[in-house]
């Protein structure tokens, strides 16, 4: 039900989204139905999005696809449709530049498929997600933290959160992405680390001093 389109309202009012994540040229996973291009015009960095779907090939591998090709990758509920969901986000971290963002969207197991797998709601869903959960009641379900952290050291996660402002608790089962404003899933952002970073352990500030003046002016703050 247009999850991408969703979304648009909600990463609008968010700045990393048009500072930092969608910024330069993307690719979008699984796009076809729902593309993030549409949207282009709203996030003012956003250079292009280039579709990946069915006709381009597998999601899984992005075969033709090369290292680092893209500033940034995006997915809306593509990766629950994956034989295996880690090969599909390593091809996808792959494809990022250094320094560039991931952006993936999935179903939460508990607010869609609700107890039941395979999924009531999509008959196609190979796995189910959580963020973390030391036991979950589906056979197939994924712990978000394990997929990133498997990853390695270059995978910086920025944003883990669950979509749920819209979703009323209260309501009997029922699928609720039918809805005009019920997501029901779970958003991940990665920053891929450039070579220097890994090395470093992390992030170092630039180079340079801050001058006195400019000390003043970021906080307000008369230094000696």
């Amino acid at each position: 039900m247009k999850e991408c389109s969703k979304s648009i309202m909600r990463r609008m009012h968010e700045p990393n989204f048009s500072n930092r994540y969608f910024v330069g040229n993307g690719l979008d996973v699984g796009g076809g139905p729902d593309p993030l291009g549409l949207y282009v015009e709203l996030f003012p960095r956003m250079q292009g999005v280039k579709v990946w779907d069915k006709e381009d090939g597998d999601a899984e591998t992005l075969d033709g696809i090369e290292d680092g090709q893209f500033d940034f990758v995006h997915s809306s509920h593509c990766l629950e449709h994956l034989e295996d969901p880690l090969a599909g986000l390593q091809n996808w971290f792959r494809a990022v530049k250094p320094g560039g963002h991931l952006i993936v969207t999935v179903p939460d197991e508990d607010m869609y498929e609700q107890g039941q797998f395979p999924s009531t709601w999509n008959g196609d869903h190979k796995h189910t997600f959580t963020i973390s959960k030391a036991k979950s009641w589906s056979p197939k379900s994924l712990n978000i933290l394990d997929l990133t952290a498997s990853l390695g050291g270059a995978a910086e996660l920025i944003k883990l959160q669950k979509l749920d402002e819209s979703y009323r608790y209260t309501l009997a089962r029922f699928d609720q992405t039918l809805t005009p404003i019920g997501e029901c899933g779970i958003e991940i952002v990665l920053r891929k680390r450039p070579d220097q970073e890994i090395t470093d352990g992390g992030r170092k500030p630039a180079e340079g001093i801050v001058s006195k003046m400019e000390a003043f002016l970021l906080t307000g703050f008369q230094f000696d």
